[in-house]
């Protein structure tokens, strides 16, 4: 059966505590590429415990689909009047509209606060589905009057409804770790896969921690005690402050992680002398997405996703085997497909995390600056497209690593 715009309702709710959250996540696990960060429970953890919120420059909205009383559609939309905790870079284009006398701010932006995670954003039961929450979400901006739509890190499913609702798309580059098919054995057999001269500096870079006198022991889900969660959060703020910046995250955040979601976390906690010293915190996608798991989703990769770090002490590479070394031995022996290093970080592949294209979309309600976009976009890409090219011949791997 073919469904027409008129056989939808959308309904704008302006509180994550106005949503279902049973249904808000049953339509997630359906998802290809669902994330733990899209869960309503994260999502309102941001919200009630002040992180994100319109004091701070994050005004949700959540956009719910339905047809025949059944959500068949849903993305959050943030409206907002500065572009931090982002990490899609736009304030170039704030300021080109600034000097033309024109207001940027507010635009509005799909994405998850603070995590520049891919994943899917216009969460939908069918392609038709999505693309009627992808023009209704135009429609919502023009009349809101805001200046632009900003979708971020979108999931592959969500471009070609982006696309033809208007949108313009914007690539930037991550580095993310693929474990092989048949996976590693160990962390040994993935150092082997490495060239000489990477597998060299990782032992040199891992011998200096441990002769240090650095151990780690790592957590997972409920097993992550109150008291490693506030020297987390202790470690966590210092990195912050140390660089001038309080962080984006508060202590009540994570507390409200810990009730609702502990089986998303991993925790990995540096010690010398026994005082712990440095904390890394990974996120995992550890619900069940199998086939003949929870609501009957699909099955999904298992994913870790780098997340937060801090440390108390200076060790040299401590920061390199908290976040990247200890993470990816724990993904081996679990059986994890993917690591995800985080945005930027060239560094990363010399810890063999290889590049990767990520995408957000854009929608300009000015026509001229769409265009002026557009033309900015396409070179910018050609940029990427370069720099890409140019980090494939520099693989830290003897030989392809995916296969």
């Amino acid at each position: 059966m073919k469904y027409e715009p008129n056989d939808y309702v959308i309904r704008v709710l302006n509180s994550p505590d106005e949503v279902n959250a049973a249904n808000w996540n049953e339509l997630l696990s359906m998802q290809p590429a669902a994330t733990p960060f899209m869960r309503h429970e994260y999502l309102a953890a941001l919200h009630a415990s002040g992180s994100a919120t319109p004091a701070t420059g994050w005004t949700p909205h959540f956009i719910i689909l339905e047809r025949d009383s059944q959500m068949v559609g849903a993305c959050v939309v943030y409206v907002k009047a500065h572009s931090f905790g982002e990490y899609v870079f736009d304030r170039a284009w704030a300021n080109a509209y600034a000097q033309h006398g024109l207001a940027y701010y507010p635009k509005a932006v799909v994405a998850v606060p603070f995590t520049p995670v891919p994943g899917t954003r216009l969460m939908a039961r069918t392609t038709a589905d999505r693309a009627v929450l992808a023009k209704a979400l135009i429609q919502w901006c023009e009349g809101e009057q805001l200046s632009s739509l900003h979708l971020l890190f979108a999931g592959a499913e969500d471009i070609p409804a982006c696309l033809d609702a208007g949108m313009m798309l914007r690539h930037t580059v991550q580095f993310h770790w693929t474990n092989t098919t048949p996976a590693y054995a160990d962390f040994d057999s993935f150092l082997a896969s490495l060239s000489q001269e990477k597998r060299k500096k990782i032992r040199q870079e891992r011998r200096k921690v441990s002769d240090a006198g650095v151990t780690f022991r790592w957590s997972e889900g409920t097993s992550i005690s109150e008291q490693d969660w506030d020297f987390f959060y202790r470690c966590y703020e210092r990195t912050y402050l140390e660089h001038g910046n309080a962080p984006y995250l508060n202590r009540d955040f994570f507390r409200r992680m810990a009730n609702t979601m502990p089986e998303n976390w991993l925790l990995f906690v540096a010690e010398r002398d026994g005082q712990a010293i440095a904390t890394s915190l990974i996120a995992i996608n550890a619900y069940s997405t199998g086939a003949n798991g929870q609501n009957g989703s699909t099955k999904k990769e298992a994913v870790a996703y780098g997340r937060y770090w801090g440390a108390l002490e200076r060790v040299n590479c401590l920061h390199f085997e908290a976040c990247y070394y200890q993470p990816l031995q724990w993904c081996i022996e679990h059986g994890y497909q993917r690591f995800e290093g985080g945005a930027q970080g060239e560094h990363k592949m010399a810890r063999a995390l290889l590049p990767v294209k990520t995408t957000s979309t854009h929608w300009l309600a000015h026509p001229a600056f769409a265009d002026a976009v557009e033309r900015f976009l396409e070179r910018e890409d050609q940029g990427i497209d370069q720099y890409l090219d140019d980090l494939v011949q520099r693989t830290p791997f003897r030989n392809d690593p995916g296969t």
